[in-house]
């Protein structure tokens, strides 16, 4: 039994898995998301009993990614508001999704956009990235907390670099005209990001 024991620990530190424990980082360089591996979900609290909660299926992400100086780093994003997902569970009843995506008083079906003007280091691989948000026909300055969750110079299923964040930001909802009308929910909407970058000719993977 022991020698068993002894050639599963073997196994195991051979094997790729534990060899990508602590990989060799990602280069500076031009990013872009990948779709595979990138969400962007939102949620608003509701009569204060939970958050309501939807996301966006089209999201894409532009990284000029500077690995000796992070700060210097840029990142441009756009969503699509017609993209919006809310699970509405009866939809032989109201298209839910098209009265989020189209109509005045939510997005308006206008696009939504992101361009930072500065990233600042807050802690070890947390940090602000502040820029101008598009949201509603409007350009206001808006920050994203942001995790580094890691990166690698060669991801193993595409054999090309890899970058991960997390990111979330609160908008206020009379801030922006956003359904003003509406007193069942929430002032404050989160909006929670999750991507993966990768070199524009990855696959994905």
């Amino acid at each position: 039994m022991k020698y068993f024991r002894l050639l599963a620990l073997a196994a195991l530190l051979s094997s790729p898995a534990f060899a990508a424990e602590n990989p060799a980082p990602a280069p500076s360089g031009h990013y872009v998301s990948d779709p595979a591996h990138s969400s962007v979900f939102w949620k608003v609290k509701r009569l204060r009993l939970s958050n309501y909660t939807a996301r966006f299926t089209r999201m894409t992400a532009d990284l000029e990614w500077n690995a000796e100086n992070p700060s210097a780093s840029k990142v441009t994003a756009t969503i699509d508001p017609l993209s919006v997902r809310t699970e509405y569970p009866f939809p032989e009843k109201e298209n839910f999704d098209e009265e989020i995506g189209k109509t005045e008083r939510f997005l308006n079906a206008q696009p939504i956009s992101f361009v930072s003007t500065s990233v600042t280091i807050t802690g070890d691989n947390r940090g602000e990235v502040i820029g101008d948000l598009t949201f509603r026909g409007q350009t206001r300055k808006t920050t994203l907390d942001v995790t580094f969750n890691g990166s690698m110079a060669e991801q193993p299923g595409t054999k090309k670099p890899k970058i991960g964040f997390s990111a979330v930001a609160t908008l206020k909802r009379s801030e922006w005209g956003l359904a003003p009308s509406i007193k069942s929910i929430g002032e404050d909407v989160t909006v929670i990001i999750e991507t993966e970058f990768q070199p524009a000719d990855s696959g994905q993977k």
